[in-house]
């Protein structure tokens, strides 16, 4: 199968970014699954390095679009309240699994960090398996660097105080083995060495890819559900992003979409709260000018129907909208390129500096942040947060800090026709978004797991 990393990034130097999106091909041949895990960014035009952050008012100038700092992330999610009382993540630690990861994570944290005025954070790296050395030469590997620095760093951004760990995996095409079993024995051993209370994942692939879908034969993946079985016993709350790719996804090219709605993997798994895209719509200072539309510019929210997982009971009340199988996104988190996060990052000599960055891979490490910040507040783990999360959003949303996207926006992408941001949940952006000042408590107390 084909691992993407979910996310896309733009910004840089006096050029603007030319994003080519791939056109619809011919389905690829049935063949061994692939065993290389290759970045969503992979086909784009990206470049790099800006020497130091603009403001959004002069990037829509230079790039037409609006660019954010963690600051402005802060007042758009309510968080400074919560940092006030003391709520900054302090005691937890996040998870965070990516391919081959970036040797210059900590040296641009602290840069990240001292750029915005925020505290840095130890990050500590757990080598998974026999990592190749970083090559900044290798496509594959920068594109992991990058979303390892965009992961690290926006979970940074929303719990300041909280360890993160980066673990680490190797995929190397010549061993025969896929990336997707060693990211998931990676966890279970961080699991079950109780290491990490949150675990961010931002990669994905499409299920109609993994061997023996085409037969109704879901074997596969269900086998590889191991670790999150894990983490539902040991309370550890897993999240995945949605994909980029709206309602359709990647063939197993990894470079053409399917012309019909499907679905991806970790995302759909109902152990797993899957975490889809919003763009926000920001002044300088972090105020929003009009509310939350889907994800839709460089990339779309992913979010549909799954076709391997029936409908989990937590969704029984949204049954109208999932039908009889499991509906993704759960909730969503900023991640529109009009409208990215900027991050820094030096693991290629030839482009140090400033990018902006989005995704569904951006969205995933800032709701990492949030649970963090709410396992704080519990004092405990708040562990699988699902039935938690759909209480939350059936009884007094609003005051529960769930925010509706409902603007009308939707998740169509690549000629397939997704699904509309409409009142209460949808299959665009799910229950909505948070006010975290009022979900983090909310979401510690709904917990039960001490």
């Amino acid at each position: 199968m084909h691992i993407a990393r979910t996310g896309l990034g733009v910004a840089a130097t006096t050029a603007v970014a030319a994003l080519a999106v791939s056109a619809p091909g011919t389905a690829a041949p049935a063949a061994v699954p692939h065993t290389l895990a290759v970045p969503a960014v992979a086909g784009h035009t990206l470049v790099h390095g800006v020497s130091s952050p603009l403001t959004s008012e002069q990037c829509q100038t230079k790039w037409h679009i609006n660019c954010y700092t963690p600051l402005q992330y802060r007042t758009a999610y309510d968080l400074d309240a919560l940092y006030s009382k003391g709520v900054t993540g302090k005691g937890r630690t996040i998870v965070i699994v990516d391919s081959y990861g970036s040797p210059t994570v900590q040296h641009d944290l602290d840069v990240y960090s001292k750029q915005f005025g925020l505290p840095s954070t130890k990050v500590k790296v757990v080598k998974w398996g026999h990592v190749p050395a970083f090559d900044p030469k290798n496509s594959d590997m920068t594109g992991w660097a990058g979303e390892t620095t965009l992961d690290v760093e926006m979970a940074h951004a929303v719990a300041p105080a909280a360890k993160i760990v980066v673990v680490e995996t190797a995929v190397s095409e010549t061993e025969g083995t896929t990336g997707l079993p060693e990211m998931m024995d990676a966890e279970k051993y961080l699991i079950d060495h109780n290491v990490g209370d949150v675990i961010s994942q931002s990669f994905g692939a499409t299920e109609n890819t993994f061997p023996g879908f085409g037969k109704g034969d879901f074997s596969s993946i269900k086998k590889l559900r191991y670790a999150f079985q894990d983490a539902n016993r040991k309370h550890v709350t897993v999240l995945a992003a949605s994909g980029d790719g709206g309602a359709t996804d990647m063939k197993l090219d990894g470079k053409t979409y399917y012309d019909k709605r499907v679905n991806s993997w970790p995302s759909s798994d109902p152990l797993v709260t899957s975490i889809g895209g919003t763009q926000l719509h920001l002044n300088d200072k972090g105020e929003r000018v009009k509310p939350d539309s889907v994800y839709n510019d460089y990339g779309a929210g992913g979010g549909g129907q799954s076709h391997v997982f029936t409908r989990p009971s937590f969704q029984n009340g949204v049954k109208s909208k999932v039908g009889a199988r499991r509906g993704t996104p759960d909730i969503s988190m900023s991640a529109a390129v009009n409208g990215g996060a900027w991050i820094y990052s030096s693991y290629d000599p030839t482009a140090v500096g400033w990018d902006v960055s989005g995704g569904t891979s951006e969205a995933t490490p800032l709701f990492a942040g949030i649970v963090a910040l709410a396992d704080q507040a519990a004092g405990h783990r708040v562990g699988n947060i699902q039935q938690a999360l759909y209480g939350l959003y059936a009884h007094h949303a609003k005051a529960n800090g769930v925010v509706d996207v409902n603007d009308g926006t939707n998740n169509s992408y690549h000629g397939v026709t997704g699904y509309k941001a409409v009142n209460g949940y949808d299959l665009a952006t799910g229950v909505g978004t948070v006010d975290a000042l009022k979900f983090v408590p909310a979401l510690a107390k709904a917990s039960r797991h001490g």
